[in-house]
């Protein structure tokens, strides 16, 4: 199988995970507002963020990187959070601030996106810092979520554990934003010398 075969697979194993991750974002939307089911929502949070970890060793140990696994896994990854926060926000389980200083970042770094297309590129790679960021956001939501049960042994400790996530997680996240755009200015710079 030549390389450029191999990059176009669609049915791989790590995809066929991020698109079932894709299809549990309206589940856990449901229910989070629909019949509160906390137990279950949350437990589809862990599983999507042990999917998200799964997918990508499974891609590099069997060499199953895909360019659709490239897209469809990032986009999972934001979208899972995206549900999070909307869900999060509209139980008052986090703050209003806090999912400002998230979206201001989302809408900075998509601003770089006609610079990027109009010298050819369609978008930037992902690197281990906005990966390190998404991680520790997929595991502030959760803990923040148990941590709005009041009077559960699990509590306090979750609420210690899910804010330093999440106050990591949200500066990892702007620090990989940060790092897009000297990404964008060096492949503006090495364009406009080619």
């Amino acid at each position: 199988m030549s390389e450029t075969s191999a990059e176009d697979r669609i049915w791989t194993v790590p995809n066929l995970l991020s698109f079932l991750r894709l299809l549990g974002v309206p589940v856990f939307l449901w229910l989070v507002l629909g019949p509160k089911a906390d137990g279950w929502a949350i437990a589809l949070l862990f599983v999507a963020g042990f999917t998200d970890w799964l997918d990508g060793k499974i891609a590099r140990a069997w060499n199953q990187t895909s360019k659709l696994g490239r897209i469809i896994d990032p986009a999972a990854d934001k979208l899972y959070v995206a549900a999070t926060i909307v869900g999060l926000l509209l139980r008052d389980v986090i703050p209003w601030w806090l999912v400002a200083i998230i979206a201001a970042r989302e809408l900075f770094v998509v601003s770089f996106f006609p610079v990027l297309r109009k010298y050819g590129y369609k978008a930037l790679p992902v690197h281990f810092l906005g990966k390190a960021a998404m991680a520790n956001l997929m595991y502030a939501f959760p803990l923040l979520f148990l941590a709005s049960h009041p009077g559960a042994w699990y509590t306090d400790i979750s609420l210690i554990v899910g804010w330093a996530f999440a106050i990591w997680g949200t500066g990892l996240y702007w620090w990989a934003g940060l790092l897009y755009v000297v990404q964008v200015r060096q492949l503006v710079t090495a364009a406009k010398k080619g």
